[in-house]
């Protein structure tokens, strides 16, 4: 039964259809177009720079309530989710035209397009499709660690330490410290399974809500694999986005190195008491994504399969590194820096889940949702990380280097990344989208949010 409410309803169908996503040049001529016909409501300005210079652009759209609080909306903080550049653009369009919406949400609003352009353009390959694995495999980026914008806010706890933040990062701290969001909508995707969020805390009467915008659009609940072990559930599909204070203090408990170098938005946003809200949706809809009845195998063994292909993946990408690092022609570009993180990551991944795969906890049934989540885990991160190496190589050959063992790695990761997809496309019972669907769950769970915080979500 659809419980969400009337206008909340109303609101997700004023998405339109969309053909495809979006590229910088598309999100930022929108952005302008929509300050151009609502002069007394909107305002454009630079908000910062990307590292190769390209401009980044914020929106401000006043509230007619005196000291309304403030929301901080921006998409692409990974260049590889693509979905929350249009969700930005229609957000903005609706605030502009609908005064009602406006005093609705109760907020003024701070909305950035796009705060990574120089890793969209590395992704514009396949946003207008076709959407199938393949092409969009092979024209996959994204960044290392210390090249992405969600990860590299200041950082100083106990031992742990990082000051380095990007350009980009530091053009979204001025925006969070200059207006203190009581909102942040930090406009994330995934890539299969279901619909799931994070929030920075509990919200019981948002909730379910959230849950209901994805079954109101035919998305799935994501009831699979975490993305980390000792995640806290605040509901169905919703996580808490843990704090640092947390984090740092399991870490140390376990006498594992602080890994994570860069903080995320949520660790920096929270000094102004924001809630963040991260909305994950896949682009392929997979219904097994929400079954929780027994898959027939244990959760040891579907991690221990998974742990088996990614240290697969994890000696190719290494040992490809090792084979060609000293005869690179151009060793820092972003392929090469993202392909030597993901390595690492791979081969971590694969050590953590095979150990968690012999302890006692793990010796129960697995769900379906638990079995095929850790399944197509292993399919999608050979296909993406593979595609960053396979890129990188790829630009090598482009830009003269025909040294053996260029061309040598070349050749067998063109052969294991065939093999690759051939076999994703038989495994994976997997189609597209309509992306009208995802912006909608994107959209509906960012107004909701604001409306909750109004205490408007149900009027």
């Amino acid at each position: 039964m659809d419980t969400l409410p009337a206008w909340l309803r109303t609101e997700i169908e004023t998405v339109p259809a969309y053909e495809a996503f979006a590229g910088v040049d598309e999100l930022h001529a929108g952005l302008r177009r929509i300050a151009d016909r609502h002069p007394g409501v909107a305002s454009l300005r630079r908000c910062g720079s990307s590292r190769q210079g390209n401009p980044l652009w914020c929106l401000s759209i006043g509230s007619s309530a005196e000291n309304a609080p403030e929301a901080l909306a921006f998409g692409l903080p990974h260049p590889n989710e693509p979905i929350g550049g249009l969700t930005a653009l229609h957000l903005a369009e609706r605030l502009c035209e609908d005064r009602e919406l406006r005093e609705r949400l109760g907020h003024t609003w701070r909305i950035v397009d796009c705060v990574d352009p120089d890793g969209l353009r590395l992704n514009e390959g396949w946003l207008r499709g076709p959407f199938t694995r393949s092409h969009y495999a092979r024209h996959f980026y994204r960044p290392a660690g210390r090249d992405q914008v969600e990860w590299t806010f200041p950082v100083n706890h106990g031992d742990a330490y990082f000051d380095e933040p990007i350009p980009e990062t530091q053009a979204l701290m001025r925006l969070i410290d200059a207006h203190r969001p009581a909102l942040v909508a930090s406009l994330h995707n995934s890539e299969l399974g279901g619909a799931y969020y994070w929030l920075s805390r509990a919200e019981p009467p948002l909730h379910p809500i959230l849950q209901g915008i994805p079954e109101h659009l035919g998305i799935p609940l994501d009831r699979g694999e975490p993305e980390a072990p000792d995640l806290e559930l605040l509901g169905d599909a919703i996580y808490e986005a843990t704090p640092l204070a947390t984090v740092y203090e399991r870490t140390m408990a376990r006498q594992q190195p602080w890994i994570f170098e860069g903080g995320s938005t949520t660790w920096y946003a929270e000094r102004w008491g924001a809630l963040i809200l991260v909305s994950e949706l896949p682009y392929w809809l997979d219904a097994r994504a929400g079954d929780t009845s027994p898959a027939g195998t244990t959760y040891a063994e579907a991690l221990a399969g998974n742990a088996v292909a990614l240290a697969d993946l994890g000696e190719l990408l290494t040992r490809t590194l090792a084979a060609v690092e000293s005869c690179l022609i151009a060793p820092t570009s972003p392929y090469w820096r993202a392909a030597r993180f993901y390595a690492t990551v791979v081969e971590g991944a694969a050590q953590e889940r095979l150990a968690r795969s012999k302890e006692p906890a793990s010796q129960r049934p697995a769900s379906v949702a638990e079995a095929n989540s850790l399944e197509l885990n292993f399919h999608e991160w050979r296909l993406r990380y593979g595609g960053i190496l396979l890129r990188a190589l790829q630009g090598e050959a482009a830009v003269g280097n025909v040294r053996a063992a260029v061309r040598f790695a070349l050749a067998e990761v063109e052969q294991r990344y065939g093999g690759w997809l051939e076999e994703d496309a038989r495994v994976a019972e997997l189609d597209p989208i309509e992306i009208r669907r995802l912006v909608g769950v994107q959209y509906g769970a960012t107004i909701a949010a604001a409306a909750h915080l109004a205490g408007r979500l149900q009027l």
